[in-house]
């Protein structure tokens, strides 16, 4: 049996008479893929960000492998990495300069280049941040949440606005850090995205969750119940002939 290494149980957040996250419960697995998805404002961030003890909670339990959130915040803090968003990093420093500041302030050891390759950006190690194009900023992102070589990362929309070939890319990378042990925990809009990356699901709108299952389980229930999508179903799609014609290598911006 999968060991859990979040659990979050009759979570609530209110903000005044506004109850942003109504009571939710789930669990994630160890070395998983977790999406919350959800429609702008359902309080998918709000839960993300109390798990992070980025945000304080209303009432509930969290717990984040074994430490109670309201006793071990430090504890949780320590084995976590969060994705930046690009405005947390100083555009003016360049990619070895960033990866070195972080590691001072984590207390971490870290080769910058053996960073850069697993993102694919040792040709970049020189580069300053603002200078990178949309899609070497995402996986320089990425990178930066293993600095403190954390048990769980917690990924927000990792690839929105990128282009197909960066998009796919950046997949590729989740599975890696999965691969080697990592839990991930997602967010996106991107259904096609949480449906090839993600072991399951939780959909949660208006402050609860409303489903939770791996998502072929989720389309399952949806076709049983007498679902038909109005066009045929093709076994590829436009993306798929896009990459096809272009290749999957990375194109970056000039």
């Amino acid at each position: 049996m999968a060991q859990t290494i979040i659990s979050v149980q009759d979570l609530v957040k209110k903000y005044g008479n506004f109850e942003a996250v109504k009571g939710i419960s789930f669990e994630v697995y160890d070395g998983e893929i977790f999406g919350l998805l959800g429609p702008n404002g359902a309080g998918k961030s709000t839960t993300l960000e109390i798990i992070e003890t980025l945000r304080e909670k209303t009432s509930g339990c969290v717990r984040v492998n074994g430490f109670d959130l309201d006793k071990d915040p430090g504890q949780i803090k320590k084995i976590i990495g969060v994705q930046l968003q690009t405005s947390g990093y100083y555009p003016g420093l360049t990619l070895t300069e960033l990866i070195d500041l972080f590691a001072g302030l984590y207390n971490q050891n870290v080769k910058p280049f053996e960073l850069l390759d697993m993102v694919n950006l040792r040709d970049k190690a020189k580069a300053k941040f603002k200078e990178l194009s949309g899609g070497q900023k995402q996986r320089f992102s990425i990178a930066t949440t293993l600095i403190n070589k954390p048990k769980i990362i917690f990924l927000d929309e990792p690839t929105t606005g990128l282009d197909p070939q960066a998009r796919r890319n950046l997949w590729d990378l989740i599975k890696d850090i999965r691969a080697k042990g990592t839990t991930v925990i997602i967010t996106t809009h991107y259904m096609d995205e949480a449906e090839v990356l993600c072991d399951r699901v939780a959909i949660i709108d208006s402050g609860k969750i409303i489903a939770m299952d791996p998502p072929d389980k989720l389309i399952d229930k949806l076709v049983a119940s007498g679902f038909e999508r109005p066009k045929e179903v093709k076994k590829a799609n436009l993306e798929d002939v896009f990459i096809h014609l272009t290749g999957r290598a990375l194109r970056e911006e000039v």
